[in-house]
């Protein structure tokens, strides 16, 4: 039997080590294996937050339409089959190993032998390759790190593009300013195609507009030209209004929860307005139920109910401000607990400064095994620093914090970093009553 694990590990043992933007290695791989990326239309999406539950969005009306759509995002949180789903589903590992062992034959054939693609190089091409096997009618594809030099800028067949929010991070691979990150996602952009901005930030807009006019691109800017009304959030989800020139949408449902979320379900049906033309069976009907069925895990995600806990992989200053505003509108009249893990790398004392904002008490741990991660102890200092009323400990293992957090609370929000929710998930998963939290452990 062959798992995810089996293929993760052949790719690693095959990939070159970190990060490397580039479309040089990835564009060579891609054309020895035929070129799959150009089988099939597509939707890239790009942007620095709200790119997964927009293309959650896009995946599931296209597929409630009667498309065979193919949805790629990255990172996983429990398993590298969700990274590719075909109408909703992962392929199985099988499938996976043998278009992962396909692009390594390439590679040892090649001039790439020498200079090997990165990991999510090497897994894009293995994903383009599934989807043009799965016959998929239409892709939505997510943007990696930054959209210009990453591997999935090569599709194409783009039928439009999408530009969610945009905010500071990674800035040692994007340039230091947000003109700088926006030019490096703006210019995926395709010639003669529609294109979407949320335009949530305003100053970025004439950027974003002389990216289109120099590819001749037809701009839709979403905070201009669509309107969203009657904004009702609730801990189940939103309900709100959208119109744009040749949709209109009254009473627009949707279970993911938060405000912002409005903002990238109305991005998604700005694309899907733009694509109504090319995909015929996109009618109001279709588009209604695939809002409603959408799922988008690790974003604001209610995992139990008595106590209430809430998981949130939001990992940077924007996501987690718009995660303090939803905690604030939900559940500000509640007694709140946030347990704490974050990498490293990240810009954490910023993110601890907005999380104080909810005067919360404050538990911290860390994800196990997780080199990168940074410890409870130094979290623990991090909160200090940054003037948290109530500190309760550090915790080694997270499950234990959230105990702890249960016992005091009426609401515990686990966040900080993408890593901490996908270990702690499945986990949560495995507990027969979740309103016994003292039953976690390992």
């Amino acid at each position: 039997m062959i798992s995810f694990d089996d293929v993760e590990k052949l790719i690693g043992r095959h990939a070159s080590p970190g990060i490397r933007p580039g479309l040089d290695r990835a564009g060579l791989l891609l054309s020895l294996l035929g070129d799959p990326q150009g089988k099939y239309p597509a939707v890239h999406v790009v942007g620095t937050n709200g790119k997964g539950s927009t293309c959650a969005f896009l995946a599931s009306v296209l597929q409630t339409a009667g498309y065979r759509t193919a949805l790629y995002t990255s990172p996983h949180l429990e398993s590298p089959g969700e990274r590719l789903l075909v109408d909703g589903h992962p392929l199985p590992p099988e499938r996976w190993m043998a278009c992962a062992e396909k692009a390594i034959r390439a590679v040892r054939q090649s001039a790439l032998r020498e200079d090997p693609p990165s990991y999510f190089e090497l897994v894009t091409a293995a994903a383009f390759l599934l989807t043009e096997e799965e016959k998929a009618d239409v892709a939505v594809v997510e943007a990696g790190l930054g959209g210009r030099l990453d591997a999935t800028n090569l599709l194409s067949k783009i039928a439009c593009t999408a530009v969610a929010s945009i905010s500071m991070d990674h800035t040692e691979y994007l340039g230091d300013t947000l003109e700088k990150i926006a030019g490096e996602k703006f210019a995926v952009v395709r010639r003669g195609t529609p294109a979407c901005y949320l335009g949530d930030v305003e100053t970025l807009v004439p950027q974003f507009r002389r990216f289109c006019s120099a590819v001749e691109a037809q701009p839709f800017i979403v905070s201009e030209d669509a309107k969203i009304d009657a904004v009702d959030v609730t801990e189940t989800g939103c309900t709100f209004d959208f119109s744009a020139p040749n949709l209109t949408l009254n009473q627009v449902r949707t279970k993911l929860i938060g405000r912002y979320q409005a903002a990238n379900a109305a991005l998604a049906l700005s694309v899907l307005s733009c694509l109504r033309g090319r995909f015929g069976r996109l009618t109001e009907p279709a588009i209604r139920q695939g809002m409603w069925r959408a799922k988008w895990a690790g974003r604001l995600e209610v995992v139990s109910r008595d106590p209430l806990v809430v998981l949130d992989g939001g990992h940077n200053l924007d996501g987690v401000k718009k995660l303090t505003e939803s905690v604030a509108e939900l559940w500000g009249n509640k007694k709140v607990g946030v347990v704490y893990g974050v990498m490293k790398d990240k810009d954490y004392p910023a993110c601890l400064d907005a999380l104080a904002g909810l005067r919360a008490a404050f538990y911290a741990t860390c994800v196990p095994g997780m080199e990168r991660g940074l410890s409870p102890e130094r979290v623990v200092d991090a909160a200090r620093c940054k003037q948290w009323r109530n500190i309760v400990a550090g915790f080694e293992n997270p499950l234990d914090a959230i105990a702890a957090a249960s016992r005091e609370n009426q609401v515990v929000v686990v966040c900080g970093s993408l890593y901490l929710i996908g270990w702690v998930r499945p986990r949560l998963a495995q507990v027969r009553h979740m309103n016994d939290m003292n039953e976690l452990r390992l």
